[in-house]
């Protein structure tokens, strides 16, 4: 089949293979046509973008789900804030502790056969929660060792997926990727939560989980059926130890680099999580049960959609250090305005704040990075992200529990508030809101 390129503005046919060998992007259907994607999808023009585009579409929905259910299963188990905080720990924690080391792999191997590879590990971890819960016999120990199993993986999928957007799409077109995946991620979180209180309410945790299972053959048909250029190994690879080192050598060389991900380090620890105690929160604050759980999370969702498309139709921003800054302050608030409320309502209002606060500063430091680095650093700069969101996102879960269970959900997300305030400070100082992020 041909296919037609651009080359120095006229129109030609190749085959894919040639157009791969001269690495040259290919022309999709819709410029043989004569139309082309908006500039707020501009990103879709790419073919094998739009390919893990859809995929994801299915998939992500799936994966919220079984957050939901999984979360709800363990408080309905167990009546403990700190198990809760506890699962999430056990699922990020192999991050925390491998992430930096998977860069290594992600700038030696092809991205896609990684990415396949920890696709098919977690069907295969939600199936067996779907078996188990169904046959009844799920224990809480059981949900904390598939959980460490699922975050083994997440440490090489983490950073291979941020660095996998290069291969997918042009310099220009990566905020326009990565928003636009934002916005699945979070319209996921949306329709996820919300079907899988449903789910739980009416069938039970197990079928959320086999659902959940079953979309992650969306993505992998997707990336199937992608042509990649073909993958060029390092000229002169050193050691792992030596390539590691080198990695973080550059990320310590650039301030706005380990600003960035020093910031979202932090984050990580006292903010975000605060999310944990949802479950906690619509049942004992709130006085609602699984839909309302499942509520909470989609209007964190609808936010955060909100946000990616704010940052998709407003294209490449200049002033990212800004934006930023504002993104922390709103979170502030958001966060603030969510531990004082005990109104459904309001408190679903502050979660789609900090659903928008949340995904602007993720995606914004992420675009940042990807600019500040050279395609052969990619993977070991984008593995230190990864590490810095992902990876001390499970600390700050097991502190915010031991809180709620201390004292109270509300005094714990108060004492995360707090926190975000310093934080605005310290990025302010860090990295000030006229700094030059490309």
């Amino acid at each position: 089949m041909l296919s037609r390129t651009i080359v120095c503005g006229i129109a030609t046919h190749r085959q894919p293979e040639v157009l791969l060998r001269f690495n040259l992007p290919q022309i999709t259907p819709h410029l043989r046509l004569g139309w082309q994607w908006p500039k707020a999808l501009r990103a879709m023009r790419h073919r094998n973008f739009r390919l893990f585009f859809f995929g994801q579409l299915i998939s992500v929905s799936g994966s919220w789900m079984q957050s939901t259910a999984q979360q709800w299963l363990v408080y309905r188990l167990t009546g403990s804030q700190l198990s809760l905080g506890a699962v999430t720990f056990a699922g990020y924690a192999p991050v925390l502790v491998l992430s930096l080391f998977m860069g290594v792999i992600v700038d030696r191997f092809p991205r896609r056969r990684l990415l396949l590879i920890t696709q098919i590990w977690f069907m295969l971890l939600a199936a067996v929660l779907a078996l188990i819960t169904f046959l009844g016999i799920v224990e809480y120990w059981h949900i904390l060792l598939l959980a460490t199993l699922l975050g083994v993986a997440n440490a090489l999928d983490m950073p291979t997926r941020q660095a996998f957007y290069a291969d997918m799409v042009e310099r220009e077109d990566l905020l326009n990727a990565i928003v636009l995946n934002s916005s699945i991620f979070n319209g996921g979180r949306i329709i996820g939560p919300a079907l899988g209180g449903l789910v739980i309410a009416s069938l039970g945790e197990a079928p959320a989980f086999g659902l959940n299972s079953l979309s992650y053959l969306a993505v992998i048909t997707g990336l199937l059926l992608m042509r990649i250029k073909p993958f060029k190994p390092p000229s002169n690879p050193g050691t792992s130890l030596a390539e590691f080192k080198d990695g973080l050598v550059y990320l310590g060389s650039d301030r706005r680099l380990t600003g960035l991900v020093g910031m979202i380090a932090l984050l990580s620890v006292f903010v975000f999580p605060f999310t944990v105690l949802l479950p906690a929160f619509a049942r004992d604050v709130l006085g609602t049960g699984a839909e309302g759980y499942g509520a909470l999370l989609s209007s964190q969702g609808v936010g955060a959609l909100l946000g990616a498309l704010m940052l998709a139709f407003g294209g490449d921003r200049s002033k990212k250090a800004l934006i930023l800054l504002l993104a922390r302050i709103l979170l502030a608030a958001a966060v603030i305005a969510f531990a004082i409320s005990t109104i459904p309502i309001l408190s679903m209002f502050a979660m789609l704040a900090a659903g928008f606060a949340f995904i602007t500063q993720l995606a914004v430091t992420n675009t940042s990075i990807q600019l500040l680095v050279p395609d052969e650093l990619r993977g070991r700069v984008m593995s230190a992200y990864t590490w810095a969101l992902a990876g001390f996102w499970p600390l700050g879960s097991l502190l915010i529990g031991a809180l709620g269970d201390h004292f109270s959900s509300q005094t714990a997300v108060l004492l995360s508030a707090a926190a975000s305030i310093l934080l605005i400070v310290i990025g302010q100082i860090w990295i000030p809101a006229n700094t030059d992020m490309e």
